[in-house]
């Protein structure tokens, strides 16, 4: 077998790393903008998850199939005219279903364009691989955009109006903390998800050293 093919990542590898071990927020710490700014909610971190899901997945698949016809002295402004086309219709789609929520969005829909994940994935991955590649490629990466800022806006909101989604969790005796709905709150949440997932890897990697060492001494 070619080393090339025996080196390229299986299809549930493809999809699995995006959401596991190059996870865009907590591993490659992308797309910070909106995962700070709109994560004061569960519902709208659910909306950015999905909105942003839906642009890095259709970009993937225009650009991978288009990957043979774009002139590489292009490519880039191309892929942002791509992106920009599918976040306008995200936009608009955000605005018919939910005029509130397209309102606690604001900007930062429009601001998909500029989101570094899907310009990313567009350049590295959508520009090299196949169709298929590309589809798994961007539901994995927009999974595991999903999942981070869900994590932090459920922390957020919980914590922040004692709320999910909207639905009171503790009575009207619960003492909310405001700082966790403002900036601030995010960095603090942020930080301590970063800190716990670099222990699991520190603690992975300790263990493998541990069993590797038994095995040389078996």
């Amino acid at each position: 077998m070619p080393e090339t093919k025996k080196n390229m990542p299986s299809n549930m590898e493809t999809f699995v790393k995006g959401v596991w071990k190059d996870n865009p927020v907590f591993v490659m710490l992308l797309g910070m903008c909106p995962v700070l700014a709109v994560t004061n909610s569960v519902m709208n971190a659910l909306v950015m998850g999905i909105a942003t899901t839906f642009v890095l997945l259709l970009s993937n698949i225009l650009v991978s199939s288009l990957r043979n016809f774009i002139p590489k002295q292009v490519r880039i402004a191309t892929y942002i005219l791509i992106i920009a086309t599918f976040v306008t219709v995200a936009d608009y789609a955000i605005k018919a279903v939910s005029l509130e929520v397209h309102k606690s969005l604001g900007a930062f829909i429009s601001l998909i364009v500029v989101n570094c994940m899907i310009l990313g994935r567009a350049e590295a991955f959508a520009s090299k691989s196949t169709i298929g590649k590309s589809i798994l490629d961007a539901l994995g990466q927009g999974a595991g955009f999903t999942i981070a800022v869900l994590a932090l806006g459920i922390v957020r909101e919980v914590l922040g109006n004692g709320t999910f989604l909207g639905f009171s969790l503790f009575g009207e005796n619960f003492q909310p903390l405001v700082i966790m709905i403002l900036p601030g709150g995010a960095f603090f949440v942020l930080g301590a998800y970063l800190l716990f997932f670099n222990w699991l890897k520190e603690r992975k990697e300790k263990q493998e050293k541990v069993d590797g060492t038994l095995e040389q001494v078996a």
